[in-house]
């Protein structure tokens, strides 16, 4: 449960990070969060790391979440597109990490 709350906590401060470097357009002070939410994902990506949780794992459920998350919410927040084809994409992005995840295995699987 801990790894997934570490997971959800560097996909938030990832997302909100690559937000407020939209943001910093406009006013550069919003810059100031981007350098914090991306330190606080990748300190939060090493603990996962530090757990034992495969990499392919936390990268990928890591970027396919902050990738959907942020085109929805920048559409949402900003006025940015959301096309069918940024849809798809996401959904091919979504299912590569279901394939990485299911195909990496167990330590046992691998004796």
């Amino acid at each position: 449960m801990r790894r997934w709350l570490l997971l959800a906590g560097a996909i938030a401060l990832e997302v909100m990070a690559t937000l407020s470097l939209r943001a910093a357009i406009d006013a550069p002070w919003w810059a100031v969060l981007a350098v914090v939410g991306y330190g606080g994902a990748f300190v939060a990506l090493s603990m996962l790391l530090r757990m034992g949780t495969p990499i392919g794992v936390v990268y990928g459920i890591w970027a396919a979440a902050g990738v959907a998350l942020t085109a929805v919410l920048g559409s949402i927040v900003f006025g940015e597109p959301f096309t069918f084809l940024i849809g798809l994409g996401i959904g091919i992005v979504i299912v590569g990490v279901v394939l990485v995840e299911t195909g990496h295995g167990t330590k046992a699987d691998a004796s």
